[in-house]
């Protein structure tokens, strides 16, 4: 017995080879495993056998049949959702510290996208972005908390993810990083790409894909500042691949921030606690604020205390 997997191709920044984008996917392994199944004729581009070679453009649909114990099954699982907006297009998540945003090979259960299929099932999320990620439009780190947005179908999916693009979404975060940063606002432009020399870890490269991160001084300490940022693109790590860039590193970044804060955290001190977005029904605006996360409230209580 064998799946089908169909994979609406949207929002592809630039043309692919079949084999390069589906090896992006996450049910694959790697780009051999890939070949193999193109060259087993398992894999249809627009209902036609294709090659390795061929290149994949916008609204190509693209399906692939497997064996039933091919890829790693996602089992919904019964996580309490911190749902902050709902209608019957989408959804605002407050996602916690310390979860996947969606599984990967390696890790398949406790991310936010089992917790999605026990309450709605693969039927009632959208499924542009494959078997992994039902739903999930953006994502936010493991370790950074906050507002994400989920669509419940393929066309919120799109509408959503055009917002994002077009800069009509807006998503503002939340961070305390080191230093005094100066002056009270600017923007930070720099492409970001993977580091050549560490590839868990991205970096402002000169080829990485174009990167914009606009932030603004709230209050200063002794040492430290804590900041609103809000992103024109959204790469991965983007705002703490900036801020480490031009030498304020997020508090307890591990990753891009040696020096261990005295207060510990849950890894960063960062939050996504800003999002404005249309709704899809009537266009209407919605706007969405949450507190400052346990961390942030944690470190602004300490700094505050001594402040001199």
């Amino acid at each position: 017995m064998s799946k089908k997997y169909i994979f609406s191709v949207q929002s592809l920044a630039e043309p692919l080879r079949l084999d390069a984008f589906l090896t992006k996917q996450d049910i694959f392994k790697s780009r051999s495993q890939v070949q193999n199944l193109i060259k087993k004729q398992q894999v249809f581009v627009n209902g036609s056998i294709s090659k390795s070679s061929f290149i994949v453009k916008n609204d190509d649909e693209i399906s692939v049949e497997l064996s039933e114990d091919f890829s790693v099954i996602i089992e919904p699982e019964n996580i309490p959702l911190n749902i902050v907006y709902e209608d019957e297009d989408i959804l605002v998540i407050n996602k916690p510290k310390n979860m996947l945003t969606h599984p990967t090979n390696k890790e398949t259960t406790g991310t936010l996208v089992n917790a999605l299929l026990y309450k709605y099932g693969y039927e009632g999320l959208s499924d542009i972005n494959g078997v992994m990620r039902p739903g999930i439009v953006h994502r936010l780190d493991r370790n950074t908390s906050g507002l994400l947005m989920v669509a419940k179908n393929n066309k919120a999916h799109e509408f959503l993810t055009e917002q994002i693009k077009t800069k009509r979404a807006k998503r503002q975060y939340l961070a305390v990083v080191q230093g005094i940063l100066e002056p009270e606002t600017g923007i930070v432009n720099e492409p970001i790409g993977r580091n050549p020399s560490k590839p868990e870890k991205m970096a402002v490269i000169e080829n990485g894909k174009p990167s914009v991160t606009h932030y603004k001084v709230l209050e200063y300490f002794n040492g430290y500042t804590f900041i609103e940022l809000t992103l024109e693109t959204g790469r991965t790590h983007q705002i703490r691949v900036h801020m480490n860039h031009i030498g304020h590193p997020i508090v307890n970044d591990s990753l891009y921030n040696k020096m261990p804060f005295k207060v510990k955290t849950t890894e960063q001190v960062l939050q996504a606690y800003k999002l404005k977005f249309a709704a899809m029904k009537n266009n209407d605006i919605i706007e969405l604020e949450i507190k400052p996360d346990n961390d942030i409230e944690k470190v602004l209580h300490f700094l505050r205390s001594n402040k001199q």
